[in-house]
């Protein structure tokens, strides 16, 4: 059997030898969702798309890292990178869920509403509730990748990380419930367009159980402290982490947001047109721009 550079190497980041091979097979995979998700925002000129096009090129970037730390297992840099960057980069696509669920209460809803919220504020809420997850998890994946931290320093740190992964999860759930009350009103609604709205909310059902499968991974991770065997085996990594996140880029690919809700009309108007004009749902959007091109 040919030597592990990994563990030959004096100073070695690595506890295990990690597979060069499915580094580049996921830096591949994840290369190819990211190009898509920029040219499918591009194609349907949806700005709010960057999102789930940054979380495709962050799990992108963490293989970039992690071949870079299987190359020079010595090196802090590489390694504490993808450490950490795998950590976070799903909370962009958890994100781009909430954005996307906002959008469809504005196209496919009668009165705009959701639970009594408007779709701008329903949206903006649960991705400043994503960003309070993300800080979090950040800040306690940062300290422990820290070099040359104490045991106790790096258990702290995977603690806090495990505790904003549990909020993610706890916002997840009461997301779930709105997005049941969504399902409701479409199919109370019986307009014509529902079909449309139930396809991509499957999507989103999928995405969120694929994200929370992933969370209990996480939290099962380090439950038994630092010395845990599923680290130290990286087929869990990339069974209940990796793939799952590569699986609800790709099915974001091939239902994507702007081809279910394309054209202008389907983005929301801004504060001030929305003042301005009185306008607070999509169909008095599409009566004053009827109005507006009435010679």
């Amino acid at each position: 059997m040919a030597e592990c550079k990994a563990l030959s190497t004096a100073d070695t980041m690595w506890a295990f030898c990690p597979s060069i091979a499915a580094a580049y097979l996921f830096l591949i995979l994840f290369g190819i969702t990211a190009v898509a998700h920029l040219a499918q925002a591009i194609l349907h000129r949806k700005a709010y798309c960057w999102v789930i096009a940054m979380s495709a090129i962050m799990q992108t970037v963490t293989y970039i890292f992690r071949v870079l730390s299987i190359l020079s297992p010595a090196s802090y840099a590489d390694y504490a990178a993808w450490f950490v960057i795998i950590l976070v980069a799903p909370l962009w696509t958890n994100a781009f869920v909430y954005m996307v669920m906002g959008r469809m209460v504005w196209n496919f809803t009668d009165d705009a509403r959701l639970v009594r919220i408007r779709p701008w504020r329903f949206g903006m809420f649960f991705v400043i509730l994503d960003v309070i997850a993300f800080v979090v998890q950040v800040y306690g994946a940062a300290q422990a990748s820290g070099n040359n931290v104490s045991y106790n320093t790096m258990m702290t740190g995977l603690h806090i990380y495990m505790a904003g992964v549990g909020v993610q999860q706890l916002f997840v759930l009461v997301f779930i419930g709105c997005a049941v009350g969504f399902h409701r009103k479409i199919l109370r609604q019986g307009r014509h367009d529902s079909r449309q709205a139930l396809v991509l909310l499957y999507v989103l059902y999928a995405c969120l159980a694929l994200i929370t499968l992933r969370i209990v991974f996480r939290l099962c991770e380090y439950s038994q402290g630092i010395k845990s065997s599923i680290p130290r085996h990286e087929a869990f990594q990339y069974c209940l982490d990796s793939l799952p996140m590569l699986f609800a880029l790709v099915l974001l690919n091939v239902f994507h947001p702007g081809r279910i809700m394309p054209g202008k009309d389907s983005d929301m108007p801004g504060r001030k047109l929305r003042k301005k004009m009185g306008i607070t749902t999509k169909a008095s959007l599409l009566d004053e721009t009827m109005l507006r091109e009435t010679p």
